[in-house]
């Protein structure tokens, strides 16, 4: 699924099941708390922090796509086309990033 059939299939999602989307500060403040469980999934899984032993069963591909639907919730409340917003960043970055990527020591 690309993005655009991405934000059509929350939009109706919201519209069946939702009633309707949160307002845009609630969405924000939503999104924040999805990428903090992301945030202690990789901190504790793949960092230097203890995985407690109630953490061991999330689903970091679950908590990944609570943060996509809610980015795609506040992209349609916004009136963002967030695949043409992507495709222009996607494009942006290879031709302000290809060579210094390849070139960064660091990388090697």
């Amino acid at each position: 699924m690309d993005i655009k059939n991405a934000q059509l299939a929350v939009d109706s999602w919201i519209k069946e099941h939702g009633v309707r989307y949160f307002n845009e500060l609630t969405n924000m403040a939503q999104l924040t708390e999805e990428v903090g469980e992301v945030a202690r999934i990789i901190a504790r899984r793949y960092g230097e922090q203890s995985e407690k032993e109630s953490d061991k069963n999330k689903d970091l591909g679950e908590e990944l796509a609570d943060v996509v639907f809610v980015v795609l919730c506040l992209a349609n409340q916004t009136g963002i086309d967030l695949q043409a917003a992507f495709d222009k960043k996607l494009d942006l970055k290879t031709k302000r990033d290809h060579e210094r990527h390849h070139n960064n020591s660091k990388l090697k």
